[in-house]
């Protein structure tokens, strides 16, 4: 049998990004499978760009990298109690390609970040921008990595018995929705 395919999209473009670290290890502990992650440096969404040269190319390779995954990990950090600007971008120029790449999809959500709620006010509001797209978002259990920059060992694996424990789950979960 082939490995399920799936693809790690982090909203922090940081080289030793926390959001990112979240989004190997849900990879990590889903076992076997093709992991990628998705490169979110595109343009800033400007309507006029998509008029006179159409959608870019790395946006439409990202797109097609969502409809050929079996599953989609999404890790936002918080900025100012949202997601990261950087996630909302590519969501909207994903947006504007043909057909829904998210239609159906199974998602889990995570995030980590600084904060004593590690990010929960953001992810709540990632849950609602995902609603147009209509994707299986799995419900839980949620994960909230706070104090993030505590979370992580050396080799950029969650230290937290009860983050392991609970991410471990929802890999699972993930699992069982795309043999569903």
């Amino acid at each position: 049998m082939t490995a399920p395919k799936l693809l790690g999209l982090s909203g922090s473009l940081r080289a030793e990004s926390f959001n990112s670290k979240l989004i190997r290890e849900a990879a990590r502990l889903f076992g076997n499978c093709s992991f990628a992650e998705a490169d979110l440096r595109f343009s800033l969404y400007d309507g006029d760009e998509e008029a006179a040269t159409g959608v870019p190319a790395n946006v439409q390779a990202v797109e097609r990298q969502i409809a050929e995954a079996d599953a989609v990990v999404i890790a936002t950090t918080e900025y100012n109690k949202g997601p990261s600007g950087v996630l909302k971008n590519a969501l909207d120029w994903i947006s504007r390609c043909e057909g829904n790449c998210w239609a159906d999809k199974p998602v889990a959500v995570m995030s980590a970040a600084a904060g004593r709620a590690g990010g929960e006010r953001a992810q709540l509001i990632l849950r609602s921008f995902m609603v147009p797209f209509r994707p299986r978002i799995l419900q839980g259990p949620e994960i909230h990595v706070a104090n993030c920059s505590t979370q992580f060992d050396d080799q950029g694996q969650l230290t937290g018995e009860i983050y392991v424990k609970e991410l471990g789950q929802l890999m699972q979960q993930l699992r069982a929705e795309i043999d569903r």
